[in-house]
């Protein structure tokens, strides 16, 4: 069974598949990681969910406000030994359910064309592909989506 637990960017299993997701993001981007990177420090992030399976932290996602009425998805990871479980989008859904107790009316994200399950995941879910937004407008390889909060 999965749990989720609500904390904040010092979480150390936090950090630990943060570090995990640089390290795959930095073979799938290639020479575009640098730039990518820049925009996904995790200091000081208040909204991050964790999924852990039989007490193993396995997943990770988080939220952080992005203008006045969303709220930016960053840094959503599942390790391999939990893929194809549903876990993604169990955190993607408690993201959003957090989200919308914090009084925000969307949510949006960015990722990478080359992230094909990422872009399945987020299309599953609801997510409509939407124009580059800030520091991804005009950068070929970036997608980005947003979702209406019910």
């Amino acid at each position: 069974m999965i749990q989720l637990l609500r904390t904040t960017s010092e979480h150390p299993d936090f950090s630990a598949l943060v570090k995990s997701l640089d390290a795959y993001l930095a073979v799938t981007d290639g020479d575009e990681h640098a730039f990518y990177n820049q925009y996904n420090k995790i200091d000081m992030i208040k909204h991050v969910v964790l999924a852990y399976e039989n007490d193993i932290a396995i997943g990770c996602g988080a939220i952080k406000a992005f203008g006045d009425d969303a709220m930016e998805v960053k840094r959503m990871f599942v390790a391999e030994a939990g893929r194809n479980k549903g876990i993604a989008s169990t955190l993607l859904k408690e993201l959003e359910h957090w989200a919308a107790e914090l009084g925000f009316k969307r949510c949006v994200l960015e990722t990478g064309k080359r992230q094909a399950e990422a872009i399945a995941l987020y299309k599953k879910n609801g997510y409509q592909v939407t124009e580059n937004y800030g520091q991804y407008i005009g950068v070929a390889n970036s997608v980005c989506f947003e979702k209406v909060l019910a």
